[in-house]
């Protein structure tokens, strides 16, 4: 049976959920699972905007059929061509054999790559500015490279004032039957996972992404349709903000993340007590087991945070190997604007503390603490004070107002 679910009078969702999926792109945790947004507009023709990942195209293809009630499709808008939103098209395209897809060069040249036909689909190559009329909505095609895909692009309905904005505003989570943003708590239950999303999906493309918020700005968008997670009617500023700070790498709070990799504790426990001394001294703090915690959590909250704190044992003459890995991903995800702290430990040889330097000095706009804290094998009590004087560092450097009370 179907399960569709009404925008406004003329839009629907036909797309589906997956709340069996582990890891997505096989790399980041979706413990609430992952929705594939696709939507038809009824109009004069009828339009579909992208099609679904493998795992839930039957489903898709349900909604789809009810939804159309006979009707011909007469056009497909591919915003995105990675497969989680276009495995669908083969089977599209042997449904309903005189559709027209409407995307642009970059879209059709991975259409070519991803896939074989018999005969070839009829395309209508759009560029920057194309518009569409469906009857009597009007579609305009803004391209959005690298958000975050080459061949990326939006489409704004003038009539409605709808941005359906591909991987853009997107979140992890299923949608639980409710298909807004203000059906639910989202800012309790699912700002994590907007987060999580944007900087490990988006997140090394900030300069793209302002971008296309530069793009948007100018327009009246009422609403927006993003192909993972709920429409935003309601509230737009509350997520367009967050994108301009992820997108500029400003911090969102201050605090500091503490991530740290211990072998047999000493390394964790000169982590725990200075989290504890910078609670004391009123500053919010995050820590996270670099060996338990994935890494998309762990970039998400560098995200967030104002500061940086990385606490790593040698290992192999190197960085432990679950925080060369951390590292490696925030620098590969342009990680930039921190203030950072470092704790090495190595009984002998000790070269984690330098080698952290090394990588993220090659980010952008990223304040070293001065000392480093070196520990030979356990911390001892003589370097409490090494602990509070990066306590005080780190404190000293972010304003005071922004502390909890």
């Amino acid at each position: 049976m179907h399960c569709i679910k009404k925008i406004t009078e003329d839009l629907l969702w036909v797309g589906g959920n997956d709340r069996r999926l582990a890891m997505f792109e096989g790399i980041y945790s979706v413990p609430y699972g992952v929705s594939y947004n696709a939507y038809l507009l009824l109009d004069e023709k009828t339009v579909l905007f992208d099609t679904v990942d493998k795992s839930v195209e039957d489903r898709f293809f349900e909604n789809l059929t009810e939804s159309l009630n006979g009707r011909a499709l007469d056009y497909l808008v591919i915003q995105h061509m990675e497969p989680d939103h276009s495995a669908a098209i083969p089977r599209l395209l042997e449904r309903y054999p005189g559709i027209t897809i409407v995307c642009n060069d970059k879209t059709a040249t991975f259409i070519k790559q991803f896939f074989d036909y018999a005969a070839s689909p009829q395309f209508s190559i759009v560029k920057e500015g194309d518009t569409l009329c469906s009857g009597k909505h009007t579609l305009q095609f803004m391209m959005a490279p690298m958000v975050h895909w080459p061949e990326v692009m939006v489409t704004y309905d003038s009539t409605d004032k709808i941005l359906f904005s591909a991987d853009a505003f997107g979140c992890f989570g299923a949608l639980n039957g409710a298909i807004f943003a203000d059906e639910v708590d989202f800012a309790k239950d699912y700002m994590d996972d907007a987060r999580r999303y944007y900087t490990n999906i988006v997140g090394k493309y900030g300069v793209q992404t302002q971008s296309l918020l530069a793009k948007v700005s100018p327009l009246d968008v009422r609403m927006i349709c993003p192909l993972h997670g709920f429409v935003w009617r309601k509230d737009l500023p509350d997520i367009l903000s967050k994108y301009a700070l992820w997108s500029s790498y400003t911090p969102e709070e201050s605090g500091v993340t503490i991530a740290y990799a211990s072998v047999y504790g000493n390394t964790e426990n000169g982590a725990e007590i200075l989290a504890a001394r910078l609670r004391d001294r009123g500053v919010k703090t995050v820590m996270f087991d670099v060996s338990v915690t994935p890494a998309s959590e762990i970039l998400s909250a560098a995200f967030r945070w104002s500061h940086l704190v990385f606490a790593s044992t040698t290992y192999n003459m190197g960085i432990f190997v679950s925080m060369e890995a951390l590292i490696h991903d925030l620098v590969a995800h342009n990680i930039q604007n921190r203030t950072v702290g470092i704790i090495e430990n190595g009984s002998w040889a000790a070269t984690s503390g330098r080698l952290i330097r090394e990588q993220l000095e090659t980010c952008k706009n990223i304040t070293f603490l001065d000392d480093m804290l070196h520990i030979k094998s356990s911390l001892k009590a003589t370097q409490l004070v090494e602990i509070d004087a990066m306590a005080d560092a780190l404190c000293a450097s972010m304003p005071k107002a922004e502390r909890f009370s």
